[in-house]
């Protein structure tokens, strides 16, 4: 897909144009005014798990440093700041006690972004549960929903005067997988008694979160957020038309369907006779179920896949974009707009979805400072290309009503450590310096062209 040159005024004056971080990766103060640690502060202690042997102790010092970084989210223009709320930080326990010091940070950062004219979208769940509570299975506990819907109704009654607009659950299958089964990521489990109750448990929060916002906040505007990516075969062959089937189930499918009534997906596919064995109590069915009033989509990449039956359960393996001598990032995702386009024109088809927002896009790359300047003239090319096929499916009937960039700034990428950066903003992680990078500078411009 060309890119071409356009303005925001192309997808119109109500659009919402965001940006987005967590705690997780943003705040650092990991044992101030009565926070306890999350399961990425204990895992990042294991050798070996994060790439550059880092933590995210410090990170970017949000937590210090927030109204200046809100400035520079105004400064560029934006609209809204999308953040999180740090489930150690404000129940240090995981249930039970509140933290006064940990709510008051964040009623801190609200009312700096309505000062400032800035819309916060808060998110609920972006992956950082407590530590403690991991210790009693987390994720593949039974007891996880009482957890997780106190830890709801806890934010909704503190911030919902003020916060209308929530994401109650980033990227399930995202933390599901890569944490519950493949153990790349926090909490670092592996296999699929792991796996199959952390996912029912993740397609259930959602819902029942969804439930208690609509609830408990008044003229709430209550979406979720899924990654996704379009899976193509690598070749015509039988073996990897039916592998890539397989992983469109558990990327794509697995965590949206049941939340618009049609339950797990119903295919030959041993891992949802499994899923479907493993969670016998049917009376849940319905409870997995919200009408949503918009749906976040999180695309960074296609999949390439081919059959290979030494992979367990999904026998898919991915055939890198370096192999196929396509455009990729810094961390080996492919580039490609048109994909971009065609996983939002397929989520539309479901039918339920009244609005889409992107609630995440952007790109890594080996930003360098050169004479106090950073040209990241890749970041600003690939969000041509990616705006052009946003604006190109909105044009065609899709409802988005925003995008939301993902990042304000570089920070902690999870096991990739701060060695892929995102942001729009440099951080210097010795000084904790921001600086402007020439993608941030293009956004303005960007808003303000006519």
């Amino acid at each position: 897909m060309a890119a071409f040159d356009l303005t925001a005024k192309s997808f119109g004056d109500d659009f919402l144009w965001g940006v987005a971080i967590s705690a997780a990766q943003n705040e650092g103060a990991y044992t101030q005014d009565g926070r306890e640690p999350s399961i990425w502060d204990t895992f990042s202690l294991r050798r070996g798990k994060i790439k550059d042997g880092s933590n995210p102790y410090t990170s970017c010092d949000f937590y210090h440093r927030y109204k200046d970084d809100l400035l520079l989210v105004k400064a560029l223009g934006f609209k809204v700041f999308r953040f999180s709320i740090s489930w150690p930080r404000v129940l240090p326990d995981g249930t039970g006690r509140v933290n006064k010091e940990g709510m008051a940070f964040y009623h801190r950062v609200i009312d700096e972004c309505l000062k400032l004219g800035l819309i916060p979208y808060v998110t609920l769940y972006h992956w950082d549960l407590p530590q403690v509570l991991e210790n009693e299975g987390g994720w593949a506990s039974y007891r996880m929903l009482k957890w997780f819907n106190h830890f709801v109704t806890v934010c909704a009654e503190a911030f919902g005067d003020k916060v209308k607009d929530w994401i109650i659950l980033n990227e399930p299958m995202g933390f599901v997988s890569l944490g519950y089964m493949l153990g790349m990521h926090a909490p670092g489990k592996m296999g699929l008694n792991n796996f199959l109750p952390a996912l029912h448990n993740a397609v259930l929060a959602q819902a029942e979160g969804g439930r208690i916002i609509r609830s408990l906040v008044k003229n709430a505007h209550i979406g979720t957020c899924f990654s996704c990516s379009e899976i193509k075969p690598f070749s015509e062959r039988t073996e990897d038309v039916e592998a890539a089937k397989r992983m469109d189930i558990l990327l794509n499918r697995l965590p949206v369907e049941p939340l618009l009534g049609g339950g797990y997906p119903k295919e030959d596919f041993k891992l949802i006779e499994r899923l479907e064995m493993h969670n016998k109590a049917w009376k849940y069915t319905s409870r997995m179920q919200f009408d949503f009033d918009f749906i976040g989509l999180q695309n960074y990449f296609p999949l390439v896949v081919k059959y290979n039956p030494l992979i367990p359960v999904v026998q898919a393996s991915e055939v890198k974009a370096a192999y196929r001598k396509v455009p990729y990032t810094s961390m080996g995702w492919e580039i490609n707009g048109e994909s971009f386009y065609n996983i939002i024109k397929r989520f539309w088809e479901y039918e339920g979805i009244k609005e889409i927002i992107i609630t995440e896009s952007g790109a890594a790359f080996k930003d360098k400072m050169v004479n106090g300047v950073i040209n990241d003239v890749e970041r600003v090319d690939y969000f041509k290309e990616y705006l052009a096929a946003l604006l190109k499916a909105k044009n065609e009937g899709v409802n988005i009503k925003g995008c939301f960039i993902w990042t304000l700034m570089d920070n902690f990428e999870w096991a990739e450590g701060y060695k892929s950066r995102f942001g729009l903003v440099y951080t210097d992680f010795d000084t904790r310096l921001r600086t402007i990078k020439a993608s941030g500078y293009w956004f303005r411009d960007f808003f303000t062209a006519k």
